[in-house]
């Protein structure tokens, strides 16, 4: 199991604030499944609008904070080797059954959990998970593809 802090992300991902939603990912098997970890505080720019009385996390932010996690899994396949940026990032293709059970908040930890369960050349189905406090938030899967399209 490998660990990934922020700079080891930011090899992967394209992302910068504020859109990259990952702080860390614990529990890396490259290509195959890892938890990601995203602190929630009330600084985040969507909160002041989302909702201002009663500030929740918008779950299209918690589906990407999935997909940024997926990207990661299948992206650190080629971390240590030579390949084009591109050949490295992840695109969402398609968000499958997606659920909410509780809401998001500031001062939450948010654990993400992915695992791929399909693979097609580079195209993957990734299921999905989060959870604060071991209480499920979002489940679902997500169609993922890895590459130039």
């Amino acid at each position: 199991m490998k660990i990934l802090d922020i700079g080891e992300i930011q090899k992967i991902l394209v992302h910068r604030y504020p859109f990259l939603l990952v702080d860390k990912v614990i529990n890396l098997e490259p290509g195959k499944k890892g938890t990601g970890i995203k602190n929630v505080t009330i600084n985040e720019e969507f909160f002041s609008g989302h909702f201002p009385e009663e500030p929740i996390m918008p779950g299209v932010l918690i589906i990407e904070a999935m997909a940024q996690v997926a990207a990661i899994v299948v992206g650190s396949e080629t971390m240590g080797k030579e390949v084009k940026p591109e050949e490295r990032m992840g695109y969402l293709a398609g968000i499958k059954e997606i659920k909410f059970k509780r809401p998001v908040r500031p001062g939450d930890r948010l654990e993400i959990n992915v695992e791929v369960v399909q693979r097609l050349a580079n195209l993957f189905r990734v299921k999905g998970e989060a959870r604060v406090d071991e209480e499920i938030c979002a489940q679902g899967e997500l169609i993922f593809t890895k590459g130039t399209t």
